[in-house]
């Protein structure tokens, strides 16, 4: 799952795919918030879309923009509020949470670090096979930041997940005897050889 994070609009997106698969759009939307109410309150409404998408959607991990300074401060201070509260929301549904910027998802989708939203509206619908483009922008730069995951970050993503699970399940058992220790370092190894075997499997090619 994709988030765009924006304070007006938020994009949010979902993508179905593995290795040696096309990927499947599963939904897209952008979430509005208005201009005229609290920012506080804004922010409310976002972390409740957000609640409200994982848990439809179950995704395996949410991925979003790495917010960076701009010209309009006041833009982009709403916008990492809004980053830190899908981080909240994703981190708090136990999910691994991973950002990538923004010339690493062009790059990714159009092989281009500098391309323009155009480019990447096209290439999401290219790459997803859609009769057109997402609309607002902020839609297609949500799926483009799945699909970017998809491509360059699923390994990670699964090691983290599982080291996370371990993590979870050593906690538990803490007041037990050594075993549940044993058994997370076990699930650990068996993590980061996963992930090794991935990291040497070919990168899946997009769509011609």
């Amino acid at each position: 799952m994709g988030v765009d994070p924006g304070l007006t609009r938020c994009g949010f997106g979902v993508v179905d795919g593995g290795p040696g698969r096309v990927p499947q759009l599963v939904a897209v939307d952008v979430v509005r918030t208005p201009a005229e109410r609290e920012v506080a309150h804004r922010l409310v409404q976002i972390e409740a879309a957000v609640v409200a998408w994982i848990a439809e959607h179950r995704p395996d991990v949410v991925c979003v923009e790495r917010v960076f300074a701009q010209h309009n401060v006041q833009t982009v201070i709403g916008t990492a509020q809004a980053a830190g509260v899908v981080m909240l929301a994703g981190a708090r549904a136990g999910l691994p949470v991973v950002l990538h910027t923004p010339s690493e998802v062009k790059a990714a989708i159009t092989g281009s670090g500098r391309a323009d939203k155009a480019q990447v509206g096209s290439m999401v619908t290219r790459i997803l096979r859609l009769t057109e483009a997402p609309r607002p922008a902020d839609a297609a730069d949500a799926l483009a930041l799945a699909i970017c995951h998809l491509w360059r970050g699923g390994g990670t993503s699964r090691l983290a997940a599982a080291t996370a699970a371990a993590n979870s399940a050593a906690q538990q058992g803490s007041g037990a005897t050594g075993a549940p220790q044993n058994g997370y370092a076990r699930a650990v190894r068996e993590a980061r050889s996963r992930q090794s075997r991935t990291t040497r499997s070919p990168r899946m090619e997009r769509p011609a």
